[in-house]
């Protein structure tokens, strides 16, 4: 293809020529090319741009699609956060029962056991006194019947014989009652 430039140059310019002449285009390539360049356009149209449209379009619905899903996952995060927040509140709250009712249940159980305690040992208290009052009533039969002998033992050496042992036994209890 030859330069316009140096055709424009080398190209006698008659002063009757048209425009299209003087600047050195070819009229007939002209309309050849702005021919071509509709059948292009046409062609293009038809099956091209169509193709090229719906990738587009394709790629825009997919970019609208992803910025819809982030938007979801979004609100879903910000309902997981707050319903985090709501269980955690929640959690808490039933750990300081938790811990108040074992406390309370901790002091329940002490307090029984500290009654149970004293009654334990009232009982035992009680037990010794009832027992050491047995053991006072067998020393005093114990002491009754030996000072008994002892008076019958003494009255004999006193008196030098043995009165029959029912009348000593009466003679020392009258005896030990008046003293008592």
């Amino acid at each position: 293809m030859t330069n316009p430039l140096y055709n424009f140059a080398t190209t006698e310019h008659s002063a009757s020529g048209d425009i299209f002449t003087s600047l050195g285009i070819n009229g007939q390539m002209l309309l050849f090319q702005a021919v071509a360049f509709l059948i292009l356009v046409f062609v293009l149209s038809k099956w091209v741009f169509p193709v090229l449209m719906k990738a587009v379009d394709d790629r825009q619905e997919a970019i609208e699609a992803s910025a819809k899903a982030a938007e979801a996952a979004e609100k879903k995060a910000a309902d997981a956060e707050e319903q985090l927040h709501e269980l955690m509140k929640e959690a808490r709250a039933e750990a300081k029962d938790i811990v108040a009712t074992a406390k309370e249940e901790a002091n329940a159980m002490i307090a029984s056991s500290e009654e149970k305690a004293k009654s334990r040992a009232e009982k035992i208290v009680q037990d010794a006194h009832e027992q050491l009052e047995k053991d006072i009533i067998a020393a005093r039969k114990a002491l009754h019947n030996d000072t008994i002998d002892l008076v019958a033992l003494a009255t004999e050496k006193i008196v030098g014989k043995s009165i029959s042992e029912s009348i000593d036994k009466k003679i020392i209890a009258e005896a030990v009652k008046e003293q008592a």
